[in-house]
């Protein structure tokens, strides 16, 4: 007999797939929009340099530029996705590039309000930071919320503020817990971006994450393995002391995302596993020429091989 998982289906983690069937009860597809925001940690307010593992072109699609305006992308967007993903026909913005809710609240309202103009567009989803929201954004935020799909995306990286030092971050891991618990209270679906294989950091710190966020009103996360990517201040830290780093195998890695989700609240929707950069943005050789479905597969079947699921060991951990 197949085992349904509570999450109430048969794969063996909460699924951003499947949680899209269950919300709109079809394709629902995002639209990746580069406004040409920057960072507190760019511009000298809390640093400079950025992150120090960022280059941001390695993320974006080539329809992609602050050069266009919001609805030309979103135009661009729709063809870009007509040919692979010919059964969407509703969109949500994704405001992806830096950190999107980081200028005055009038200029946000502008270019939210351009993106939601557009009849194909039911909803955002913005990319921020936990120290680039404030509690009128987040008013603002519950406003939309009432009419449209509102989602926010913290990058929060890593739970221990020693790595977000190194990293060059400039907020803490307190940050981001009370920007995550504000969004959630005014009923705003959140979610957390947190990358594993951070220097300094050792495996077990890393698992002790998986309880440590599970504590949090999230809905979604994504996580990906650390990449070294090239024109970066982590490039450079390679290069000079390579031993900083433990970069993940491809078997490592799994075994480990098997043992992290074992301790994972099965509530949260698990939007992605890995970080996908084109090869000719990687310092480090990636692990082959597999596109995100393959490791997805590849992922599933060391679930499988191990007869495990999101949340298995949640119950006793609480």
């Amino acid at each position: 007999m197949t085992k349904v998982y509570p999450w109430g289906d048969t794969r063996r983690y909460n699924s951003y797939s499947g949680y899209f069937k269950r919300e709109f009860g079809g394709r629902v597809q995002k639209l990746t929009i580069d406004a040409g925001f920057t960072c507190p940690n760019r511009d000298g307010t809390v640093g400079l340099g950025g992150c120090t593992y960022c280059n941001n072109d390695a993320f974006n699609p080539s329809y992609c530029t602050p050069q266009k305006s919001i609805t030309q992308q979103i135009e661009e967007g729709i063809e870009f996705h007509a040919v692979r993903y010919r059964r969407a026909d509703r969109y949500l913005a994704y405001f992806q590039a830096y950190s999107n809710t980081y200028a005055p609240l009038e200029k946000l309202r502008a270019l939210y309000s351009e993106a939601l103009s557009h009849p194909k567009i039911i909803g955002l989803v913005i990319g921020t930071r936990p120290d680039c929201v404030d509690e009128a954004k987040l008013d603002y935020f519950q406003q939309l919320n009432s009419k449209y799909y509102i989602a926010l995306e913290y990058g929060v990286e890593s739970c221990y503020n020693r790595t977000l030092q190194l990293i060059n971050r400039g907020h803490t891991f307190e940050q981001s817990v009370w920007a995550i618990n504000e969004t959630s209270k005014r009923g705003i679906r959140v979610g957390a971006h947190f990358i594993f294989g951070l220097p300094g950091e050792t495996q077990e710190q890393m698992l002790a994450e998986a309880d440590i966020i599970s504590k949090l009103p999230l809905h979604t996360v994504k996580f990906h393995q650390l990449q070294i990517i090239k024109g970066t201040i982590m490039e450079q830290q390679y290069t000079t002391n390579p031993e900083w780093f433990k970069l993940f195998s491809m078997d490592e890695y799994f075994n480990f995302l098997a043992d992290f989700i074992e301790r994972l609240n099965p509530n949260f929707v698990i939007e992605r596993f890995t970080g996908e950069a084109p090869p000719r943005y990687l310092a480090v050789p990636p692990w082959g020429n597999l596109r995100t479905d393959q490791l997805m597969i590849a992922f599933e079947k060391v679930l499988e091989k191990r007869d495990t699921w999101q949340g298995r060991l949640f119950e006793s951990k609480v």
